[in-house]
């Protein structure tokens, strides 16, 4: 008798645990799946990227023909490593804000992201989403889902930093600084003449300057011009508050057959915070932009 007593308590809870269990299987199997409200694709430039260095992604997003998108969502751009752990991050607000964006219609666009420098080289996944800046909730795509509603998009190949070009900042420069909250944004500021100089890539290529002025004690724009050999290879305009990455193509004539090419980058304004009106800045550095990042990259 105690023994049937005990198997029946067995069974008794086998049915309580099994029932519970074939509930939830029915409910689900009822849920309807939420459809998509867009398919997203990511192309890369190139598949391969040293850390340090720039590389265009072009996203492409296929609006569902009923989407409807109640507020403006940010782009989810995680690149993760061999073991799905994410490495780093290039989340942004899309060009056209998500709440203009009309069923079927297709958006597309090319941002160039710098490979931040991060202790990891070898095979890497992106994967993208759309998500609320006010409740993170993120909305469903179409594609390949990896897991709470993140698509994988893309591979990337992780080069070592050694594979870039070799660049110097001399004369002109003063020295690095991070950003307070984050040490992952860094800066140099030029004096009226910046000299950056580069080996010799021999082959025609782009220089990548990443410039900015924050503003605030000196408002007016400034014309920035870049000098290869003494002559003009490109002249841009800085706008305060306004940040903008110069993309100035560099022939190899240009560069000569030398082993080292210099570069001037020449500011028509400089400030020094100390002196400006009204202001309580201690700061006596004669400031000219503020460079986030200067690459140069060989053309394939």
């Amino acid at each position: 008798m105690p023994h049937r007593r005990a198997r029946r308590a067995v069974s008794f809870g086998a049915v309580a645990i099994i029932l519970p269990a074939a509930l939830s299987a029915a409910c689900r199997s009822k849920a309807t799946p939420v459809p998509p409200v867009a398919t997203a694709t990511v192309t890369l430039a190139r598949d391969k990227a040293p850390l340090g260095s720039p590389i265009d992604m072009t996203y492409r997003f296929v609006a569902a023909n009923d989407a409807h998108f109640a507020e403006d969502y940010k782009v989810m751009v995680h690149v993760v490593d061999n073991d799905e752990q994410m490495i780093f991050a290039f989340d942004y607000v899309p060009p056209t804000p998500t709440s203009q964006w009309k069923p079927g219609e297709t958006i597309e666009y090319t941002r160039t992201e710098f490979i931040p420098i991060y202790p990891y080289v070898g095979d890497a996944t992106i994967q993208i989403g759309l998500y609320s800046t006010s409740t993170q909730k993120r909305l469903p795509l179409g594609g390949e889902d990896v897991g709470q509603h993140a698509y994988r998009v893309a591979h990337l190949q992780l080069q070592p930093q050694t594979e870039n070009v070799f660049t110097i900042f001399k004369e002109g420069w003063h020295p690095a600084e991070q950003a307070e909250h984050n040490s992952a944004v860094e800066w140099q500021w030029t004096k009226k003449t910046a000299t950056l100089a580069f080996k010799n890539p021999k082959k025609d290529s782009v220089l990548y300057l990443d410039v900015d002025n924050p503003g605030g004690i000196f408002e007016e724009p400034q014309q920035v011009q870049v000098l290869v050999g003494g002559q003009v290879a490109g002249r841009f305009t800085v706008t305060p508050r306004q940040p903008l990455l110069h993309k100035i193509p560099l022939k190899a004539d240009q560069m000569g057959g030398g082993d080292v090419v210099e570069l001037q980058i020449d500011v028509d304004k400089t400030f020094v915070p100390a002196l400006a009106a009204g202001s309580t800045s201690k700061d006596p550095r004669e400031l000219g932009v503020r460079v986030f990042h200067a690459f140069v990259q060989p053309n394939n």
